[in-house]
């Protein structure tokens, strides 16, 4: 495994009409790539995770498993804002000599993408033949392929979107609430708005598992007793709720939170584009769409959507107790369809929405 920053010493336009001076991406990369070139795998990854999918997808990523870097040469570039080595709110401002703090521009997800692409000339890439990517990592793949129709060989979207729908901007709006809220948010320091961050992941916890999952994982104590004491206090979902925040709190920070989850809200892929079915079927890709059942926040009718109008798309829909979660976790029904879409190409079983 190599991790190391790529740098874009020219000026950078982003959608907004802003330029920065320059920026840099913090990346990872597993294996080698071949002689022939054909052997990449591009990995976006989903909000607060890092560039290296073998930490947050060891069940898809790693040595024996599908994406295995004997075979692959695997890329993953932590997307612009977050707070992994790639620049973000609290990297300096090379104009101040200063962090950014709240100046830190929006990248939009397309903006993402054109940051990605200078790195993949670096790296030597003309060719990818497989990208991947969940939630927001799934919004920035199906970004690139409609960019660069003729760049990928197959690509794989899980739990996304071509569009962040009302639903999924409320929630978002909802946590960057809970931030502002937060009476140190305005202050310039890197602690500033954590607080509020921990509440902001209390939220998208419910946005990300479903009634069904918190019965089950969280269930209310037996003892008659009151009051229920645990870790963090109250019933035990309760005390998930605040062990949660407390957790992302001591990796993250609430100014790459609030980006990058306004990057998610601005996914529209039929932006300027004429429309989003117009957009999609720019695609030329080998596609499967894979959705969860039980997703609340990225609901199936939103693959179901991307299938219908890429061509030739593939639809795979599976069952996971996790819920959006399931895009992490459920590593076995992935790998599944991987292993027939990628390496059986009659993929027989699967069905095609759009001929």
């Amino acid at each position: 495994m190599s991790t190391q920053i790529f740098h874009h010493e020219s000026h950078f336009t982003l959608e907004s009409g802003v330029t920065i001076p320059q920026y840099h991406l913090a990346y990872t990369t597993l294996g080698k790539l071949n002689s022939k070139k054909d052997n990449v795998v591009w990995v976006f990854h989903a909000l607060t995770a890092n560039s290296n999918p073998a930490d947050w997808w060891p069940g898809l990523v790693g040595d024996g498993r599908y994406f295995d870097p004997s075979k692959y040469f695997i890329v993953c570039a932590n997307m612009p804002g977050s707070c992994y080595g790639s620049i973000g709110p609290l990297e300096i401002n090379p104009e101040t000599n200063t962090r950014w703090y709240h100046d830190f521009p929006l990248f939009t997800i397309r903006d993402m993408i054109h940051a990605f692409r200078p790195l993949k000339d670096h790296l030597g890439i003309e060719r990818i033949h497989v990208g991947i990517g969940g939630s927001m990592g799934g919004q920035q793949l199906l970004e690139w392929a409609i960019e660069e129709p003729w760049l990928f060989d197959h690509i794989v979207p899980l739990a996304t979107n071509a569009q962040h729908s009302p639903w999924g901007i409320a929630f978002n709006a909802s946590q960057r609430m809970s931030i502002e809220c937060d009476s140190s948010w305005k202050q310039d320091q890197p602690e500033a708005g954590i607080e509020g961050m921990k509440v902001a992941r209390s939220i998208a916890l419910l946005s990300y598992r479903n009634y069904s999952t918190y019965q089950l994982t969280q269930p209310r104590d037996k003892k008659t007793a009151w009051p229920v004491q645990h870790p963090f206090g109250g019933e035990a979902a309760e005390s998930y709720q605040r062990y949660q925040g407390e957790k992302l709190a001591k990796r993250f920070n609430a100014f790459s939170y609030f980006r990058l989850s306004q990057a998610m809200d601005t996914q529209d892929v039929g932006r300027e584009r004429g429309s989003v079915e117009d957009a999609l079927r720019q695609i030329r890709a080998r596609t499967l769409v894979i959705g969860i059942h039980s997703d609340i926040l990225f609901p199936v009718i939103e693959q179901q959507f991307i299938a219908q109008h890429v061509p030739g798309a593939f639809y795979h829909e599976i069952e996971s107790f996790y819920v959006h979660d399931g895009f992490l976790l459920e590593y076995e029904k992935i790998e599944s369809q991987l292993k027939t879409f990628i390496d059986d190409s009659s993929v027989s079983y699967l069905k095609i929405v759009n001929e």
